[in-house]
C-alpha cells in the first residue's frame, strides 16, 4: 500500500490525456469482463450509484446485464476507475508493473494489454490500447486470412470433387439418357400399336352393342308377342274352364247350355218380330201381286232421301235406336267411361256416378245392361251395392275388364243384338268381330247427360 500510496501523487502529477478514440471491440469486451470479475471485491458504498443493483450477480450476469454500465462508469469516474485499477493489480502484478514501467510483456495477449492500459491509464496508454487493438486486430486477420487459405483449400478439393463427380454423373446422365431415348422409341411404338388396338377393340364393341341392341330389340318383340299370346291363351283357357263349369252346372240343374241359348234366341227372334210388325205397322195383307213390281209412284221417298234418315255416330238417339232393339244386352267398359267423362273424381265415386246413371238408363230402356270393372288390381274385393237393373261385374286377377268384355260378347247366342260401350280400339274391334255393335263412351256420356 505504501508503494500505492507513494506511486499515487506520481500519477497526479502527470495526469493522462483523455482519449477520444473508441476502444476496438475486443478491448471493450475484455475491459467489461476485468471489470465485472473486479467487481465483487468492492463494498456496495465503492460503487457507482448506477452500478451497485449488479454488485450481488455472479460475473457473468454483471458483465451481460451491466456491461454497458460499467462502460460507461469506466469512462467517467476516475475514482471507481481507480479502485478498479488497484483490483487489476492484484489480480495481475507483473503485467501491470510492465505497463507502468512503459515496457508491456511481449508475450502478453495483446487484448489483455490494452484493457489493463485502459484502465491503468499509464503514461501513453492510448498509444498501447491503440497498439494492442491493431495487434489483435492484426491477430484476428492473420488467423481470419489462414481459416480463409485452409477454407479455400477445402473448397478447392470440394470443388474438384464435385467436378469429378459430376463429370461422372454427367457420363452416367448421358447414359441413362440414350437408354431412356431407346425406351422411349420403344414405348412409342407400343403405345402407336395399344392404341390401333383399342381403336379395333372400340369398333368391335360398337358393333357388339348394336348387335346387343338388336338382339335386345328382337327379344323385347318376342317377348311381348309371348306374353300377348300368353294372355290369349289364358283368357281361351279361363273361358273354356268357365264353359265346361257353366256345363256342369247346367248339367247339374237338368237343362244344357244350349237349350238355354236357344231359348233365349227364340225369344229374341219373337220379340223381334214382335217389335218389327209393331214398327211396320203392317195392315193386313190386301196387297196384290202386282203391287210387288218395282216403279217409280208419284209422291214415294227416293232412296237418296232416305239415306239422309241416317244418325251420326256421336248422335244420342243413336244409342236409342240400339237399345229399342228386342233383348238388347248393354255391356259397358266402367273405367273407360268414368275417366273419359269425370277422370278427376275418386275411382268410388266414379263407379256409383256412372251406376247410377245406367240404373237410370236400364230403367227407361228395358235393356239388360252389364258394367264390367278392371279388378286385376283390387287387393280385396270392392264391397259395392248394384244398383237395380245393372250388373256389376269384375274381373278376376290377372284378367283385364277387356277380356271379360270379349267373353261375355262372345257366351252371347248368334243373332242377339249386343251394345259394347268402350272408347279402346282393340275391345271395339274384337266385339266388332264377334257380332256385337260398338258405339264411343262419349255416345253414353251424351246420352246419360239428357237424362
Amino acid at each position: 500500500m505504501e508503494e500505492s500510496t507513494g506511486g499515487e501523487p506520481e500519477r497526479e502529477r502527470r495526469p493522462a490525456e483523455e482519449s477520444h478514440r473508441p476502444l476496438p471491440e475486443k478491448v471493450r469486451r475484455r475491459v467489461v469482463a476485468l471489470t465485472g470479475e473486479a467487481l465483487g471485491g468492492l463494498t456496495v458504498a465503492d460503487l457507482p450509484a448506477p452500478l451497485r443493483q449488479y454488485a450481488r450477480f455472479a460475473p457473468a450476469r454483471r458483465v451481460r446485464f451491466g456491461g454497458n454500465a460499467m462502460a460507461a462508469a469506466l469512462e467517467s469516474d476516475p475514482v471507481f476507475r481507480q479502485r478498479i485499477g488497484e483490483r487489476l493489480r492484484e489480480a495481475d502484478a507483473e503485467l501491470a508493473q510492465a505497463l507502468e514501467g512503459g515496457t508491456p510483456p511481449a508475450a502478453a495477449d495483446p487484448v489483455d494489454v490494452a484493457a489493463f492500459a485502459y484502465v491503468l491509464r499509464p503514461v501513453d496508454w492510448d498509444k498501447l490500447v491503440q497498439t494492442a487493438g491493431e495487434e489483435a486486430q492484426r491477430a484476428q486477420a492473420e488467423r481470419a486470412g489462414e481459416q480463409a487459405e485452409r477454407e479455400l483449400a477445402r473448397l478447392r478439393e470440394e470443388l474438384a470433387q464435385a467436378q469429378s463427380a459430376a463429370r461422372d454423373e454427367a457420363g452416367r446422365l448421358r447414359g441413362e439418357l440414350e437408354a431412356a431415348r431407346k425406351e422411349n422409341d420403344s414405348l412409342h411404338r407400343k403405345l402407336r400399336s395399344a392404341v390401333s388396338d383399342v381403336k379395333r377393340g372400340e369398333a368391335a364393341v360398337r358393333r357388339a352393342k348394336a348387335e346387343a341392341e338388336e338382339a335386345r330389340a328382337q327379344a323385347a318383340a318376342q317377348k311381348a308377342a309371348a306374353d300377348s299370346e300368353a294372355r290369349r291363351l289364358r283368357a281361351r283357357v279361363a273361358e273354356a274352364e268357365a264353359a265346361l263349369e257353366a256345363g256342369r252346372r247346367a248339367v247339374r240343374e237338368g237343362r244344357s247350355v244350349e237349350d238355354m241359348r236357344v231359348r233365349l234366341l227364340l225369344d229374341t227372334v219373337l220379340d223381334a218380330a214382335q217389335g218389327l210388325r209393331r214398327e211396320l205397322a203392317l195392315p193386313p195383307a190386301t196387297h196384290s201381286p202386282a203391287d210387288l213390281v218395282d216403279a217409280v209412284e208419284p209422291g214415294r221417298l227416293s232412296p237418296k232421301d232416305i239415306a239422309h234418315r241416317a244418325l251420326s255416330e256421336e248422335d244420342p238417339a243413336l244409342l236409342d235406336q240400339l237399345l229399342a232393339l228386342p233383348r238388347v244386352h248393354l255391356l259397358v267398359d266402367g273405367y273407360n267411361v268414368t275417366k273419359t267423362g269425370y277422370p278427376s273424381l275418386p275411382l268410388e265415386k266414379q263407379r256409383l256416378r256412372l251406376l247410377g246413371g245406367l240404373s237410370m238408363l236400364a230403367a227407361q230402356s228395358g235393356a239388360e245392361v252389364t258394367c264390367v270393372f278392371d279388378g286385376a288390381e283390387l287387393a280385396a274385393p270392392v264391397l259395392l251395392a248394384p244398383p237395380r237393373g245393372v250388373r256389376v261385374l269384375f274381373s278376376k286377377p290377372g284378367q283385364t275388364a277387356d277380356e271379360l268384355i270379349r267373353r261375355l260378347v262372345r257366351a252371347e247366342p248368334e243373332g242377339r243384338p249386343v251394345v259394347v260401350v268402350s272408347t279402346d280400339r282393340e275391345v271395339a274391334d274384337g266385339v266388332a268381330a264377334a257380332g256385337a255393335r260398338p258405339v264411343p263412351s262419349v255416345l253414353l256420356l251424351k246420352r246419360l247427360g239428357r237424362t
